[in-house]
């Protein structure tokens, strides 16, 4: 009987407990903007409402990469008391699906972290208004032909901006260990050009061989700019 006595004790306090402590709650916590055109922003209001029973304190808030997110209003709120979180997409340099987080920490001990999500899609805008970057390269491929085994061969593909903004080369991939690439200009205004040299490591390597170089950038229209190399390994 006592067990049960205590048992009850304990639940009752710990129910007590967080019925007193704060507890974030987010009135829809996503949303989705639909489709916009490259350039444009997006503003979102997110309401925050302290459902607790002591103060709510905000302590940060951060969001991904592609929006911004503004301090709410209020970083502490009252027992039922509510504030606006504004956050702000802006598609500039952007192209396709969209998908961004923003974190928001709290003292709120059961959900210390509340995610919020902010998606739509960019597509590209009007033709007579267009502005975007746009990466040429004069040849997508190159064969080496035949080549000695464990020789290092290499060959330099042209590129340019044929845009009209600033383009940036965000990342580069080579497929494997014995292929590598190093870009001349990781920004380029419109109509600079630059090169970027590929080497091709034939070491303990024998026959026909293929090895490809994925370029990212903020071209729009194309994103994604694969080269491929070729050797007959000897």
């Amino acid at each position: 009987m006592k067990k049960i006595v205590f048992l009850f004790i304990v639940f009752t306090t710990m129910s007590f407990a967080q019925l007193l402590a704060p507890k974030i709650s987010v009135q829809q916590g996503e949303y989705n903007f639909g489709e916009i055109k490259q350039g444009e922003k997006v503003t979102h209001v997110f309401v925050i409402t302290n459902n607790g029973g002591d103060i709510l304190k905000i302590n940060e808030v951060h969001a991904s990469c592609g929006c911004t997110a503004a301090k709410p209003d209020k970083d502490q709120l009252k027992p039922g008391e509510s504030t606006n979180l504004v956050v702000t997409f802006n598609s500039n340099g952007r192209f396709g699906k969209q998908k961004k987080l923003i974190r928001v920490k709290s003292n709120d001990p059961e959900n210390p972290q509340v995610l919020l999500t902010i998606k739509g899609k960019v597509v590209a805008p009007d033709a007579e208004n267009a502005t975007y970057p746009n990466l040429r390269f004069g040849e997508l491929q190159h064969d080496f032909g035949k080549v000695k085994e464990g020789k290092v061969v290499e060959y330099t593909f042209q590129f340019e901006n044929a845009g009209t903004s600033t383009l940036k080369i965000r990342d580069i991939r080579t497929s494997c260990g014995c292929t590598a690439a190093l870009v001349s200009k990781e920004r380029l205004e419109p109509g600079e050009q630059g090169n970027l040299k590929v080497e091709l490591d034939t070491s303990n390597r024998h026959g026909k061989m293929s090895r490809t170089v994925t370029i990212n950038s903020n071209d729009p229209k194309h994103p994604v700019k694969i080269l491929t190399v070729y050797a007959d390994v000897q």
